[in-house]
């Protein structure tokens, strides 16, 4: 039976949350495809001829990303990408990567993004890796100074001087996503999970928060995905999470943030050693920007796609 690729209308909306939950442990990811109002248009599925069942979906979402002049461009991000089990190995993936191509070169896309565990899918299809890094170690001991800072976890009322310390601290940062309301709504929590999970240093003087982070747990590790606000209050946040960590088991920690003035003052509140570990799960492929453009914003020194910014 022939398929038949096409992009998707609201009646399909039980039918994708359907596929993703049965290819993913992800229930957010419905929350997050609704973002998006023009999301059916930039939604692409493939079925048989006649209509009945989606064997496989792709789905483009647009955001504005700094390139290496910190200049927001706009971006077609692949993600949500699933196969039901038993259509897999048809190719399916690479025609639907073809559709969300077109339409995220009619949109004016400069390049197009995504992160997998599975590059291969996506080589073939003109998409390319390129080297992002993390630092690991073990957990350090308890600190006789853990910080000189007051740290407390987030709450809502924070909401607002965090945003404003992202947007400061990222201001020029290349690959960075400019976030929208909704993306603090819903995308931010749906990756980070509620805001008690995050913690915010305090300036004792001013009672302004000068410094927010977050770390999630990842079996006997600990993992800081993001950070914002002044590179002063980084070893206090640090040893925040330290102290986290060491209470819920963890004997590791990785740090995702990248490498700055501060950074390596501040590692020893967190990992008692450290190494750098380079990886390749982030691929791009250029659209209307140059590939040198495109390679030149992956690439830049502390260039980073936050973890909370995910498609």
């Amino acid at each position: 039976m022939s398929t038949l690729i096409r992009t998707a209308t609201a009646a399909d909306d039980p039918a994708l949350a359907a596929l993703w939950q049965e290819c993913f442990d992800a229930p957010h990811i419905t929350a997050l495809h609704a973002l998006d109002p023009r999301r059916h248009r930039r939604t692409f599925v493939a079925c048989d001829a006649a209509g009945d069942g989606i064997d496989a979906v792709v789905v483009y979402v647009p955001r504005l990303i700094r390139d290496a002049h910190g200049t927001p461009q706009r971006v077609g991000g692949i993600g949500s990408v699933a196969t039901r089990p038993g259509a897999r190995g048809q190719g399916l993936v690479r025609r639907l990567l073809g559709a969300a191509e077109r339409t995220m070169a009619a949109e004016q896309c400069a390049w197009s993004l995504l992160f997998t565990g599975t590059p291969g899918v996506y080589r073939g299809s003109g998409w390319q890796e390129f080297p992002s890094s993390y630092t690991e170690g073990t957990l350090a001991a308890p600190a006789a100074a853990p910080g000189t800072l007051p740290v407390r976890e987030a709450t809502a009322r924070d909401a607002a001087e965090v945003a404003a310390l992202h947007h400061a601290y990222n201001a020029g940062r290349p690959l960075s996503s400019l976030r929208e309301p909704g993306d603090w709504a819903v995308r931010v929590p749906a990756w980070y999970g509620p805001v008690e999970k995050s913690l915010v240093a305090v300036d004792p003087g001013s009672g302004a928060l000068a410094g927010w982070i977050v770390a999630q747990d990842e079996g006997d590790c600990v993992e800081v995905r993001e950070f914002a606000g002044e590179i002063a209050s980084l070893g206090a946040l640090l040893a925040a999470v330290a102290s986290r960590g060491r209470a819920a088991g963890a004997v590791r920690a990785r740090v995702r943030i990248p490498d700055g003035p501060g950074l390596a003052a501040a590692l020893p509140a967190l990992l008692a050693d450290a190494r750098q570990v380079t990886e390749h799960v982030g691929m791009a492929k250029p659209l209307h920007a140059t590939a040198e453009s495109v390679r030149a914003t992956v690439t830049a020194p502390g260039a980073v796609h936050w973890y909370g910014d995910c498609f």
